[in-house]
């Protein structure tokens, strides 16, 4: 697949004209009091995603950020608007909204959001926590708000479509999953449980990216895949006396550190080859035009220590690529490990850790899963007991070729609401198994993955937040994209 990517190209196309001091006017009267409270509100609410809470089908709390989110949809009077869950026995729910179209026009817009929230973790700074929303400059900080709750408020986008005198209005979804911070295991089933509903989309507006940067409008070229497995290595039925044992006994800490070398090594960071694909040319060009534009910002826009080095600091075009298109191994979990503070001298029974593959766009996440828990459970060094449990899993994705039309309507649209700069491409390195299955479902289908996952955001980590002055110009220019999409001819 190939696509004008980050760098949008201008089209001979005339691009038809929405008015965008009335976007801003319509945008803006709401802005505080219906967006950013609400968005307020749904941080709020304590609902976890399914594999982080085991009574998530029974505490009725993604049921209350369901409800949170409808009373502030429906307070926008939004004609046309009609809401169904679909809920099949022992599954996560699953939310669709449609905007009906104007008479005049056969085109259906779907936009993807999702309600539930990652695990809250330790670390936050003084003042800030998961449930309490705090603004601080720019920023609204807590969990959900940056990913993905803002994208349940983009329904204002199209009442804001309606509010353009003259204006033809496509057919429009707003699909809720509950489950992506989990896998999505289910969305395929409850996609097909919704066919009906749905039909099929001409366009998918995905709300769950990033932005490389705050200063324009930026769209996702590629997403990496993911596997998830969890790592056990037993050998004493029991802990023993590290004087005891020290020497006959092996550590497991140790043994686990031998199979992850197999996985990455400790000196470079750079996964086995196995977990590799060639890296297409247009990728390589991204990568180079990604590193002059970007410089050392490319890494220091995170928050590290003085004098720390990231990986491939003198080489910026690489270091894109490691983070893009190249598999990357993270720890994001472990136990069976006392904390310091009451760590006697003890050889421990078992050390269990979570393991986080990020994959190329184009790996096929059910072969390198076998791959990996074959290098984790093959000649396991003094034959100890390992288990290796994977199951969640995800694709990556490749944007498709892009229309010169819609290139241009998304340059145009970036250019109106980002203080005339233009709109970029680029590859993000976490995952949206979503978008893949999206594109088996509906091959004819064009996705879009937007987002404002930026500088400071920390999605999934302490300190989450989102750029309420990028939000809101991202709402607006989404608001004529979808105007245009509604009123080109094909």
């Amino acid at each position: 697949r190939r696509v004008n990517r980050y760098q949008m190209v201008e089209a001979a196309q005339q691009i038809s004209s929405v008015d965008k001091a009335a976007t801003d006017r319509n945008i803006d009267e709401k802005w505080d009091d219906w967006y950013v409270k609400g968005l307020s509100d749904f941080i709020r609410v304590p609902n976890l995603s399914p594999n982080y809470d085991a009574d998530f089908l029974t505490n009725g709390l993604i049921e209350q950020a369901i409800e949170l989110v409808d009373n502030y949809i429906q307070q926008l009077g939004v004609e046309g608007l009609s809401r169904q869950i679909f809920k099949p026995e022992g599954s996560c729910p699953l939310v669709v909204y449609v905007v009906e179209p104007t008479q005049d026009c056969a085109k259906n817009v779907m936009l993807y959001g999702h309600l539930d929230k990652q695990p809250w973790m330790e670390g936050w700074d003084e003042g800030l926590g998961p449930c309490d929303p705090i603004i601080r400059g720019e920023y609204l900080y807590g969990r959900g708000g940056a990913d993905d709750g803002y994208a349940t408020f983009l329904v204002h986008a199209r009442h804001q479509e309606l509010a353009v005198a003259g204006r033809q209005a496509a057919k429009m979804l707003l699909v809720l999953e509950t489950e992506e911070e989990s896998g999505s295991p289910n969305l395929l089933r409850l996609l097909e449980c919704a066919k009906e509903l749905i039909g099929t989309p001409d366009y998918c507006f995905c709300m769950d990216s990033g932005a490389f940067d705050y200063n324009q409008l930026w769209c996702t070229s590629s997403l990496r895949g993911i596997n998830i497995v969890e790592l056990k290595v037993e050998f004493g039925k029991s802990g023993y006396h590290s004087g005891e044992v020290g020497g006959i006994i092996p550590e497991t800490f140790r043994i686990i550190r031998s199979l992850l070398d197999r996985v990455d090594s400790s000196a470079t960071g750079r996964a086995a080859d196995e977990f590799q694909v060639e890296i297409p040319q247009w990728a390589k060009d991204e990568a180079q035009f990604m590193a002059n534009l970007s410089g050392a910002t490319m890494h220091s826009k995170y928050n590290y220590h003085e004098g720390c080095v990231p990986m491939d600091a003198d080489n910026l075009a690489e270091m894109y690529l490691n983070n893009t298109w190249r598999a990357n191994l993270s720890i994001t979990g472990a136990a069976g490990l006392p904390d310091t503070s009451i760590a006697g001298n003890v050889v421990r029974a078992a050390t269990s850790v979570k393991l986080s593959l990020r994959l190329p766009p184009s790996a096929k996440p059910a072969d390198t899963e076998a791959k990996l828990i074959e290098k984790l459970t093959t000649d396991v060094p003094y034959n100890a007991k390992v288990t290796a449990k994977g199951g969640h899993s995800g694709s990556g994705w490749c944007m498709k070729e892009m229309a010169p039309w819609l290139n241009a309507s998304i340059k145009k649209a970036g250019s109106d609401f980002f203080d005339g700069n233009n709109t970029g491409t680029y590859g993000m390195g976490g995952s949206i198994p979503f978008l893949s299955e999206l594109d088996s479902m509906y091959p004819n289908t064009f996705i879009l993955a937007l987002g404002l996952i930026g500088p400071k955001a920390n999605a999934h980590a302490p300190n989450e937040c989102i750029n309420l002055t990028y939000a809101k110009k991202l709402t607006k220019a989404l608001s004529h994209l979808i105007a245009e999409v509604a009123a080109k001819q094909e």
